[in-house]
């Protein structure tokens, strides 16, 4: 079981690190476009996209949390 776990651990981690980057870009985004325009149109979209991003790391993190919950459950069975 822990050879299908540990890759899918794996895999919600590496998009725990994208969705962190990808919000961390909008942010620097909507920074630079506030201070270059004071648009706020625009500023909202990409308070969306932070937002979106965001709430994806939190879902990747709370899977990756479970996966882990799972590895240590199995781990404590097994011994």
């Amino acid at each position: 079981m822990n050879y299908i776990l540990i890759p899918v651990l794996i895999i919600l981690c590496l998009l725990v690190v994208v969705s962190l980057i990808r919000g961390v870009i909008a942010f620097l985004k909507t920074t630079k476009i506030d201070l270059e325009t004071g648009e706020g149109e625009t500023v909202t979209e990409m308070q969306m996209m932070q937002n979106k991003a965001m709430f994806a790391r939190i879902k990747y993190q709370a899977g990756a949390i479970a996966v882990v919950a799972v590895i240590a459950l199995l781990a404590s069975a097994g011994s």
